[in-house]
């Protein structure tokens, strides 16, 4: 995988410092979800830098506070000079956020075709929230993996897909303007409960007994007949006497569908999820207003698996991608790349600043930092030059790995960006960064090369964090497991004679 929080949890790391880098890979994943390598590499690059500090007899406090005021005015230089407004930019600038994060995952080749169709889903399932802030919520987009074809296969499809089929071949395929009933009980022939016991004296009477408890589901489906639902979604299963009668009432059914989807259906339709038809009163009643209602309701088929389609809820949209890939592990890193660039598209939509990418912001604020430092008469001064030199792991590691010469590279870029912050008349050139397929130093900004600035706000935060938590820590003490005994039981002992005595 490519995924730097994915591979950092699949570790087993014992050491404590190691522990911290991998919680905040974690933490970053979580707030942002993306950029979970940079933090980390960002970290360490830190601990490193601090780790020289302290051996030339600098104390960690000073080194602590250095990084911390570093770190304040790197966050402000961001938010002053480097963000881009979402507006300047349109639908195309949201495009590229997302073929940003995907230039570097399994599916950077085809990331123009992707990255429209993350965009879509996204602006799907956008939303406003009680505050009045539109949020778009990447848990409404779903994702459903189908082995077998090319990534180019993939599709969107504007509705939420269920990975089931309907219960019966005799159903309805396709239902138009469905009303759905959302139901987390069984529909089975009712069982008496386990220890009820029933004396029958009279054999005809246990017959009746059978009956009423056949009865007894059939009355539950026309209850729910009756409300008006041509489409019931179940968590449970439907035994074949009750498919019976939805198949004569012309509705579709669908069993055993996870309670995940069934709470996101029931919110996007509409629907209210019914635990049991009892009221307060104990009469079973199933109410019209329960039904959550959609454009329609198709059963498609994709590679060898049949889906359900719910297309065009009510409430709230839907949206749901399918991916098609060789294998397993290949959909599972489509999967997590597209989370990534979903992540990130949803952060600058809500966030509405983008920041140059392809360590433009890092040469920018490395450069801003030795300016910076040299204003300050105390200790702080070295920790802050520090700070400046360690933010330059990002381009140089950005240039490594594309097999490019990174010290000609870096040097290029921070010239460029120190004519920038000094000669007003080059103050374009702050959104230079690298171009790693042609070896160059580009205008980023306009080759569209961009990222989040909540992102990159974020790395910096949480990597002097760590590094900080990190440097406060004086010695570290282990207590090795105790020894295993070495074998020697009681039989043992008994058979050798050291018990006799």
């Amino acid at each position: 995988t490519n995924d730097g929080a994915t591979i950092l949890k699949l570790l087993d790391v014992e050491h404590p410092a190691g522990k911290m880098l991998v919680e905040l890979a974690d933490l970053q994943d979580q707030e942002v979800g993306d950029g979970t390598t940079s933090v980390v590499i960002i970290a360490s690059e830190l601990l490193r830098v601090a780790d020289e500090l302290v051996k030339n007899k600098i104390h960690p406090t000073s080194v602590i506070s250095g990084f911390r005021l570093a770190q304040k005015e790197a966050v402000k230089y961001i938010k002053e000079h480097l963000t881009i407004a979402l507006d300047d930019l349109g639908r195309d600038g949201i495009a590229n956020v997302a073929k940003t994060s995907m230039s570097s995952k399994i599916i950077g080749s085809d990331s123009e075709f992707f990255s429209s169709m993350v965009v879509d889903s996204l602006m799907a399932v956008k939303k406003t929230n009680s505050k009045g802030e539109t949020v778009y919520p990447v848990k409404a987009v779903h994702i459903l993996k189908a082995h077998g074809g090319s990534a180019k296969e993939s599709r969107l499809i504007n509705g939420y897909a269920l990975n089931c089929t309907v219960a019966s071949q005799q159903m309805p395929k396709r239902v138009l303007g469905a009303k759905i009933a959302c139901l987390d009980f069984n529909l089975m022939k009712t069982k008496m409960k386990m220890g009820v016991q029933v004396l029958v004296s009279d054999p005809e009477k246990l017959d009746a007994i059978r009956k009423r408890e056949l009865d007894i589901t059939k009355e539950r489906i026309d209850k729910i007949l009756k409300a008006g639902a041509n489409v019931i979604l179940t968590t449970q299963g439907i035994d074949d006497l009750c498919l019976k009668y939805f198949v004569e009432a012309g509705a579709m059914a669908v069993r055993r569908v996870a309670k995940e989807d069934m709470m996101r259906i029931a919110k996007a339709t509409g629907a209210t999820m019914a635990l049991t038809l009892s009221n307060m009163e104990g009469e079973e009643v199933f109410d019209a207003s329960m039904l959550g209602s959609a454009e329609e309701v198709l059963q498609e088929r994709v590679c060898d698996d049949e889906l359900i389609v719910i297309s065009k809820p009510k409430i709230k949209g839907a949206a749901s991608i399918i991916l098609r890939g060789a294998n397993d592990f290949m959909l599972d890193e489509m999967e997590r790349s597209l989370h990534d660039a979903l992540c990130v598209v949803k952060r600058v939509l809500e966030s509405k600043a983008l920041v140059p990418g392809g360590g433009a912001v890092e040469a920018a604020l490395s450069i801003f930092l030795e300016t910076f430092a040299m204003t300050l008469g105390s200790r702080e001064q070295l920790a802050i030059a520090e700070f400046a030199n360690a933010l330059l792991v990002i381009p140089k590691t950005l240039s490594v790995n594309a097999a490019q010469d990174a010290t000609d590279l870096v040097a290029k870029l921070r010239s460029y960006h120190n004519a920038a912050q000094t000669q007003p008349d080059k103050a374009a050139m702050k959104w230079y960064g690298l171009d790693l397929v042609n070896g160059v130093i580009r205008d980023n900004k306009a080759a569209g090369v961009v990222e989040p600035a909540m992102s990159k706000i974020k790395q910096i935060k949480f990597a002097t964090e760590a590094a900080i938590t990190i440097l406060r820590i004086d010695d570290y003490i282990k207590i090795d497991a105790a020894p295993k005994g070495d074998g020697h039981s009681y039989h043992d002992a008994l058979a050798s004679g050291e018990l006799d005595g």
